[in-house]
């Protein structure tokens, strides 16, 4: 079987499935298989697939039709640029949470003339502690979790990249040392209402629960950060947080609240308001 018939037969499968973008998916994940280019295997209509190659693929559509994320499948993300490994413990890093990367980055490199130090709260799969430490190499980065498996990730990709951050296992600041102080504090939390999270895409519902409940209204782990913030913080130190696209004024309320002072809302892509930035 040639490539291109092999993909528009899983093509179908994956659409009969109600998988979004099967073509897309059905050739990535082919792609992976072969370590072909995914558009010239979707043009190849002359060469054949392997015995092996063909089991390996039909075998991920199988998982993929029962809508376990693609990138689970491959293992990858992409996050400006950089491939990091991603697995089932760890929520897949999205494109708004590059924003919040790339003005975290502009943040720390404001700190050009001193040793910065920079915390990535629930960090993950650790695509933003591994972006800060890369971009700023005078940086010392740290990382918290409570998920050991999620440390374990943001561990195995740091190493991937060469990239020096220190990891603490725990319960947002309650991970720390008390008396640490950081210049940068950021963080994506989980943040969908408790409720919402019985809704969600089929997709999303494969990614770690404890990575997307924010409580009752979806603000548990703000009001924590934002009141816990300030003994973590330099006096001129900053925080970044990623929000729900209905949430960044409440978010900086609870900062102001808190005795944080309201710098911007950012918004994203879409013009949505993804980003809430407050200092101390």
């Amino acid at each position: 079987m040639t490539p291109r018939e092999l993909l528009r037969a899983l093509t179908a499968e994956l659409r009969n499935a109600g998988v979004p973008d099967p073509e897309i998916d059905a050739s990535l994940l082919l792609s992976h298989v072969t370590g072909q280019n995914a558009l010239n295997l979707r043009l190849d209509s002359w060469s054949q697939i392997s015995a092996a190659d063909e089991a390996a693929v039909r075998c991920l559509c199988d998982q993929r039709k029962v809508r376990i994320p693609l990138q689970y499948l491959t293992g990858v993300q992409s996050f400006l640029g950089r491939d990091f490994h991603v697995d089932d413990r760890v929520l897949i890093p999205r494109p708004e949470t590059e924003l919040l990367a790339e003005l975290a980055i502009v943040r720390l490199k404001e700190y050009a003339s001193c040793k910065v130090r920079a915390l990535d709260l629930c960090c993950g799969s650790g695509c933003l502690a591994v972006s800060m430490a890369l971009a700023v190499p005078h940086a010392d980065v740290h990382a918290t979790d409570l998920s050991e498996g999620a440390l374990a990730v943001t561990r195995m990709n740091a190493d991937a990249h060469s990239a020096g951050v220190t990891l603490h296992q725990g319960d947002l600041f309650d991970a720390l040392p008390d008396g640490t102080r950081y210049h940068l504090i950021v963080s994506n939390p989980p943040y969908i209402p408790a409720q919402d999270c019985l809704t969600l895409q089929a997709e999303v519902l494969r990614e770690p629960h404890m990575a997307l409940d924010g409580g009752a209204d979806g603000f548990d782990f703000y009001r924590r950060i934002a009141r816990e913030a300030p003994r973590f913080l330099h006096d001129d130190g900053t925080l970044l947080m990623e929000v729900g696209h209905d949430q960044a004024e409440a978010v900086m309320r609870l900062c102001t609240n808190a005795g944080l002072k309201p710098v911007a809302i950012h918004e994203d892509y879409q013009h949505i308001q993804r980003m809430v930035e407050a200092r101390l």
